[in-house]
């Protein structure tokens, strides 16, 4: 009996669309990519409940004719590619022709297009790969495609995607993705009626500013570099302006945002012994390489390539980071101006300078203090040379605890600080080594989860701090304000993507207001707080992992001891929220061998 059957196309377009669109960013990907290499010059973006009721792309790019547009939603359907050789010589974004067909699959499709030189344009509509109409209708010149109601015939795969601000937050980025690189071309991104982002063509620096505010302007050095096999731009961070997360890293190759570890390594290498521990720059740079010398047909999404030349491209990205950081750093504090004072003219015409002479006392005796001190040039001084050093013979205020004749035997309190990271203390089991980073983030956990539901304690700033986001992260720091309040904090909206924060915990300094906040976007849109049953812990453990001291800050034994016993009053003392291990104990027989 046969078993192998022969798959309809709707069946195989929907196994397409699991790798090419898995969630609403993936279409908007898709179809921003396919405007793109339309030749438009202006594309605008819509959608409505982050993608799920509607996906909208309109651009003034070439249109289609009629018979294109049918043909377009075809399995494998492309204007780019004619031959095996051309896959080694791809400029275009999209070229495998296979996003129409799956997008066509899973939603309802609507298709407006228009050449410029014809007076009228075509009308296309499928559901679930089956079109239901196409007729001739006036429109403008170029394309709109509108998406709706996306994967309401895979319910399985709708009900997999998460709430609307953590998808807009993913459809931020992948416009962000393509707009950073395109600054040539205008994009405009609405959502739900709400004009996100308006951004005109310019310069790499401007579409920068017009994301992230004209504030980031001051944060960059520019990056430029040309060699025979890759020519680099872009913007590098200053290392003052570094990270605790990698959000704002963007690598680009031909136009293209790609993953590529072994060149973000190269950039990160470039700031060696610039950055803090556990600190990442920001960067925003674009290759420009050989189609034939690299190979982006090697994932779904494109994102991931493989180079001819991986290693001498590391060699060369890093070099031209690092001769950007050491260039732009040195001229902010080097003048080659002369200064006043050394801008000595030329000697006058017969001027002859005067030979020097010295001048001494012939009668001047060092051992006949008596008979020769009257006939001294200099002034004895009116303070005596030793009247400000004190008297160590007297009482023993200036006793040093090392000048004990006598010393102290250690305690079982008694703490010492190895390497500024760990605390050791003595057990009745042992010694114990304390991670103090960790063990003061499970200190500061506990004590804001026992806070839960009761008047927070909080200090009030004497200036208000202002923190700003891009407007898709604004929206989702707003779902975070009632829970912060419950922690301390005073936050108010202050503008579109602007919040201002008159009060916090009192442990938390001002200045690590932004990159607390920060972080806590950062792993609310990775999904991390999904994973736990209540928000409360992932908020808890942002805010210990902040407010915690860092490793390199040396304590007193009066900190050491009331951190070691803070930690062992906690219910789980020996792993730090976020699980990693806060105690090592070396037992006796250890230590004897």
């Amino acid at each position: 009996m046969d078993i192998i059957n022969i798959l309809p196309d709707s069946v195989a377009n929907q196994i397409a669309a699991g790798e090419v669109v898995d969630r609403p960013a993936g279409a908007v990907k898709e179809l921003l990519e396919n405007a793109m290499d339309a030749g438009a010059t202006h594309i605008d973006l819509i959608v409505k409940d982050a993608g799920r009721t509607l996906i909208q792309v309109i651009d003034n790019g070439s249109g289609m004719s009629d018979s294109d547009a049918r043909l377009c939603f075809e399995r494998h359907a492309t204007s780019k590619i004619h031959r095996s050789d051309d896959l080694f010589a791809i400029h275009t974004m999209g070229f495998r022709g296979e996003a129409l067909a799956s997008i066509a699959a899973i939603a309802q499709v609507e298709l407006r297009t228009r050449l410029h030189d014809s007076e009228l344009g075509t009308t296309v509509q499928i559901e679930g790969s089956q079109i239901v109409d196409q007729q001739l209708t006036a429109c403008q010149p170029g394309t709109s495609i509108s998406v709706k109601n996306l994967f309401f015939n895979v319910p399985a795969r709708r009900n997999f995607l998460k709430k609307d601000s953590v998808e807009l937050s993913h459809i931020e980025e992948v416009f962000k993705r393509i707009v950073l690189v395109h600054y040539d071309i205008g994009f405009t991104f609405v959502s739900n009626g709400k004009t996100l982002y308006d951004l005109r063509p310019g310069t790499m620096l401007q579409r920068i500013a017009g994301i992230y505010g004209n504030h980031y302007k001051e944060r960059f050095y520019e990056v430029q570099e040309e060699t025979d096999l890759v020519k680099i731009s872009g913007f590098v961070g200053k290392p003052e302006y570094s990270r605790r997360t990698r959000g704002e890293q963007y690598l680009f190759v031909n136009g293209r945002y790609i993953k590529h570890p072994a060149l973000s390594a190269a950039v990160e290498k470039a700031y060696d012994e610039m950055l803090p521990e556990r600190s990442y720059p920001s960067y925003y740079i674009a290759l420009q390489v050989d189609p034939s010398r690299i190979d982006v047909n090697i994932h779904p999404t494109k994102t991931e390539v493989k180079f001819v030349d991986d290693h001498a491209l590391f060699a060369i990205l890093r070099s031209a980071v690092k001769k950007s950081l050491g260039v732009f750093t040195l001229a902010n504090q080097l003048s080659f101006d002369t200064p006043d004072e050394f801008n000595i003219g030329p000697a006058p015409t017969g001027y002859t300078p005067p030979a020097p002479s010295v001048s001494y006392n012939p009668n001047y005796n060092p051992f006949k203090a008596s008979a020769s001190q009257s006939h001294m040039d200099f002034k004895q001084p009116d303070i005596p040379v030793h009247a400000d050093i004190p008297d160590y013979t007297e009482g023993a205020d200036f006793q040093d605890e090392a000048d004990v004749q006598e010393p102290q035997q250690p305690q079982s309190s008694a703490c010492l600080q190895l390497q500024g990271r760990f605390i050791v203390t003595a057990l009745s089991s042992g010694l114990a080594i304390i991670d103090q980073q960790r063990a003061h983030e499970r200190v500061i956990y506990e004590r804001l989860t026992k806070a839960e539901g009761q008047v927070p304690s909080s200090q009030t700033l004497l200036f208000p701090v202002s923190c700003q986001f891009t407007v898709a992260d604004a929206e989702l720091f707003g779902e975070l304000l009632p829970d912060l309040r419950g922690y301390g904090f005073e936050v108010e909206p202050a503008g579109q993507a602007t919040f201002v924060v008159t009060a916090t915990p009192s442990d938390l300094k001002e200045s690590d207001l932004q990159p607390l906040f920060d972080q806590m976007l950062a792993e609310y849109k990775g999904a991390a707080m999904q994973k736990f049953s209540n928000r409360s812990h992932s908020l808890c453990a942002s805010l210990a992992r902040q407010m915690a001291v860092k490793s390199g800050k040396v304590l007193s034994q009066e900190e050491m001891q009331q951190l070691v016993a803070d930690l062992f009053a906690c219910p789980m003392a020996d792993t730090s929220p976020s699980g990693k291990k806060i105690i090592t104990i070396v037992n006796p027989e250890d230590i004897l061998k």
